[in-house]
């Protein structure tokens, strides 16, 4: 590739008919295409709404402590304005800065390579912005944080996220001050991948908020993501703030996976975890944990934590909200789990049991030498409708709590054991979910649910464990 290295040089903007790669319909557009940083920041000084700016394909040094700013510029929902590579993946930016953020809304940054040494930021005072198609590798400095979102209802979506080795979030979320969040973020299609961060903590994949913004309602929303190789820390997903939906993600082969570390009322649906370390583990209160296929994890698939305290409050301060909260209300049900190290337990390590939870109409399946079900406190749960299966032993699973029954499981070519036809699963919930209106494979939850992630279908799967080439910059 050829190289353009510029400082301030300037040549006259050149308006050009291209088509955004986007999409493969977009309609063509009148664009301004710039040949220089010095173009693309006039460009973007001069953009209205609907404007689309192309930077030519090639690598660019970002000279000093110079950035491009991008700042008080304001599309529309319906004409927001656009910067993007010629192609995607066609632009490198190097630098110890890139884009500068401030004060804008309805913008989009598509289809660059960013390796700019410090944190790609949207702040504050920024909303509906839009990160799309982009291959980010950033400076690999300890305790650096490569994106870090704090403006409401920004979209980060298509991206790819790779190659970290130090301390370090690949993609944080906050908010204003001590204790707020963004609100209303979407975090989608992107691929994860290669954080080998060897520390005991703080190399998370994604960060939803910290404990001291764990009241905090994000109304977050994360879905459609693969996880490949995230070993960094054993949550790839760490949510520390309330209202948040995690959903038809798959994490694979990493060490990580989807903690409700902090914060209330969140919601973890039809995911897949499968072949790494750690599952899904709670604390808070008020969760709904429903239609997950954990399988393969040599850990436990489904922790219910237990608490040093009991329900933060918002009159604590924020520092104060770094103990784990004893989940109360939580339900965990619909979900199979099988050939993990353990399907479901508890913790000891914390004086203050779960209260009010419930862990129902779930398929475990275990192998020899392994159990089920290993709950230190069990007062607070109620158990109800679970089928059990496989050489291992039921465990501490109260009676009268499930059934040992086979199945009836077949293996489809995405590798995912669903029912089949006659399968005692169908049609046994013990109880009537009406959140609950479609299953792991997105299909239709009808009618009485059947026990497990699937609803028995003869249906072609709409949802299944993704692939690389299903995420990231070049997915459709």
């Amino acid at each position: 590739m050829h190289r353009r290295t510029f400082l301030m040089g300037s040549l006259g903007l050149t308006a050009a008919t291209v088509t955004s790669p986007a999409s493969a319909t977009a309609t063509r557009a009148r664009a301004v295409r710039a040949r220089t940083l010095d173009e693309l920041r006039k460009a973007i000084a001069a953009a209205k709404p609907g404007a689309e700016i192309v930077l030519a394909n090639g690598t660019y040094a970002i000279p000093g402590d110079q950035t491009v700013a991008v700042g008080g510029k304001h599309g529309t929902a319906a004409a927001p304005i656009t910067v993007r590579a010629e192609s995607v993946g066609g632009v490198t930016l190097n630098g110890n800065n890139g884009f500068a953020l401030a004060d804008s809304s309805y913008v989009v940054i598509d289809g660059f390579k960013l390796r700019q040494q410090t944190t790609f930021e949207v702040p504050t005072t920024c909303q509906h912005i839009r990160v799309s198609r982009n291959d980010i590798q950033l400076g690999d400095s300890e305790g650096s944080h490569w994106v870090m979102v704090r403006g409401d209802a920004t979209v980060v979506e298509r991206n790819h996220f790779h190659g970290k080795s130090t301390l370090g979030v690949f993609l944080g979320v906050e908010g204003p001050g001590s204790d707020g969040m963004a609100r209303g973020v979407r975090i989608a299609r992107n691929y994860f991948s290669d954080h080998t961060y060897a520390g005991d903590n703080g190399g998370e994949p994604i960060r939803l908020g910290l404990s001291g913004r764990s009241l905090s309602d994000a109304g977050a929303t994360v879905e459609e993501n693969l996880f490949e190789r995230c070993d960094g820390d054993p949550e790839a997903v760490s949510v520390k703030s309330t209202g948040n939906t995690i959903r038809h993600n798959t994490i694979r082969n990493s060490l990580g996976g989807i903690v409700l570390r902090h914060g209330n009322r969140s919601r973890v649906d039809a995911n897949f975890l499968l072949a790494g370390s750690n599952g899904i583990r709670i604390y808070g209160n008020d969760h709904l944990i429903v239609n997950n296929y954990v399988e393969q994890i040599t850990g436990s698939g489904i922790v219910l934590g237990s608490g040093s305290v009991r329900d933060h409050k918002p009159e604590d301060s924020p520092e104060s909200r770094r103990g784990n909260d004893a989940p109360d209300r939580v339900t965990i049900a619909l979900n199979t789990v099988q050939s993990c190290g353990t399907a479901i337990s508890g913790e000891s390590q914390r004086p203050l049991p779960p209260l009010g939870c419930s862990i129902a109409d779930n398929l475990l399946i275990g192998d020899a030498g392994k159990q089920l079900v290993s709950m230190p406190y069990l007062d607070g749960i109620a158990f109800a409708g679970n089928i059990c299966w496989g050489a291992a032993s039921d465990g501490t699973i109260p009676a009268g709590g499930s059934t040992r029954k086979d199945p009836k499981l077949a293996t489809g070519s995405d590798g995912v054991r669903r029912l089949t036809a006659g399968s005692p699963a169908i049609d046994a919930a013990s109880t009537s979910y009406p959140s609950v209106t479609r299953d792991l494979d997105d299909h239709p939850r009808t009618g009485r649910a059947d026990v497990g992630a699937d609803e028995y279908s003869k249906a072609t799967p709409h949802s299944r464990p993704l692939q690389p080439e299903d995420v990231g910059p070049a997915s459709r």
